[in-house]
């Protein structure tokens, strides 16, 4: 069934079910072979892309209803998620729903909550509704374009995520519980958008005394095995609370 049909049907069940004038939309992160990767969406009938959202149900704080909406699109609820900013300016959808009536529910005008999140990828298994057509990881630096407002409210996203590297457990959601000092330089590369001088980051890193250097390394390859680390999250949390002090 196209997408206006499907919308149109359920229009009158959303008006019951849903808070009016409120959505929320969500910028998924997941860190993937050297890469920053972003979960996108298709919707039927259309080219450009979006970002997972939804409503609050009337009966529903307005976190469960972000972890709901994460849940139907990655197949898990235990989830590192941070609301980040509000999105309220006018028209924000009206283009993608001018062929629609305005008694629909999805025309009116909504302000939404953004939120980001921080998954494992090996851990998620994408789920495709009735709504869509597609629901894939894009990396950050390659992206294809967004529908509505979605591209300022991933940039929005990534900056926030920038903003909280030194005071958020961020490498520590994105990574996998054994990892290599490249891996992890890796990871903050992708974040900033910048290369970073490697020695430097090795010394600031280990200064923190905030990872455990494992008995074991990774194999394969033609160069040493490098070695593996983990994060010591008692001390990691700990030295979050003040903050990392790098100037990356």
């Amino acid at each position: 069934m196209e997408l206006k049909k499907i919308l149109e049907k359920r229009s009158e069940e959303s008006w019951e079910k849903y808070i009016p004038t409120l959505s929320i939309d969500c910028a998924i992160f997941s860190f993937h072979e050297t890469s920053l990767k972003v979960l996108t969406i298709k919707m039927k009938d259309q080219d450009l892309w979006g970002l997972p959202g939804g409503y609050v149900q009337k009966d529903e704080n307005v976190d469960d209803a972000a972890i709901r909406i994460l849940k139907d699109r990655t197949g898990n609820e235990n989830i590192y998620l941070q609301q980040f900013y509000t999105f309220g300016n006018l028209n924000r959808s009206e283009d993608f729903f001018k062929e629609y009536p305005d008694t629909l529910w999805n025309k009116q005008r909504f302000v939404s909550i953004g939120y980001y999140a921080l998954v494992d990828y090996p851990k998620v298994n994408l789920i495709v509704d009735d709504f869509s057509t597609a629901c894939q990881w894009q990396p950050i630096d390659n992206l294809q374009p967004f529908m509505m407002d979605h591209g300022v409210i991933f940039e929005k996203a990534l900056l926030t995520l920038r903003e909280q590297l030194n005071n958020h457990p961020i490498g520590y959601n994105l990574l996998p519980e054994k990892f290599t000092m490249p891996e992890l330089q890796k990871l903050y590369e992708a974040i900033l958008g910048k290369k970073l001088n490697r020695g430097n980051f090795y010394r600031k890193f280990l200064r923190y005394d905030i990872l455990t250097k494992l008995d074991e390394s990774r194999k394969g390859g033609a160069h040493k095995a490098p070695d593996l680390y983990s994060f010591d999250l008692e001390k990691y949390n700990s030295a979050l609370k003040e903050g990392l002090k790098g100037n990356w």
